[in-house]
């Protein structure tokens, strides 16, 4: 699956994404999904709840799908 997440500010967490997306439904259980699930961001491994996101990132989080963060603000 592809998705594209629209931010409202700057930049989201990796862990707010993953609440968002439904992947998890609270910040403990991300820090456990991280530790647990490949998550590729920019094409990089990351398991850190807290890493910031900002518009044209991308999150690959291995068998649930590929996320680009794009930013709801004109610009």
């Amino acid at each position: 699956m592809k998705k594209e997440v629209f931010i409202d500010s700057p930049y989201m967490t990796l862990g707010q994404l993953l609440k968002e997306e439904t992947i998890v439904s609270s910040g403990g259980q991300a820090k456990w999904y991280l530790k647990e699930h490949a998550v590729d961001v920019n094409s990089e491994p990351d398991d850190r709840r807290g890493r910031k996101l900002y518009p044209g990132d991308t999150v690959d989080v291995k068998d649930v799908g590929l996320f680009f963060i794009r930013s709801n603000q004109a610009d």
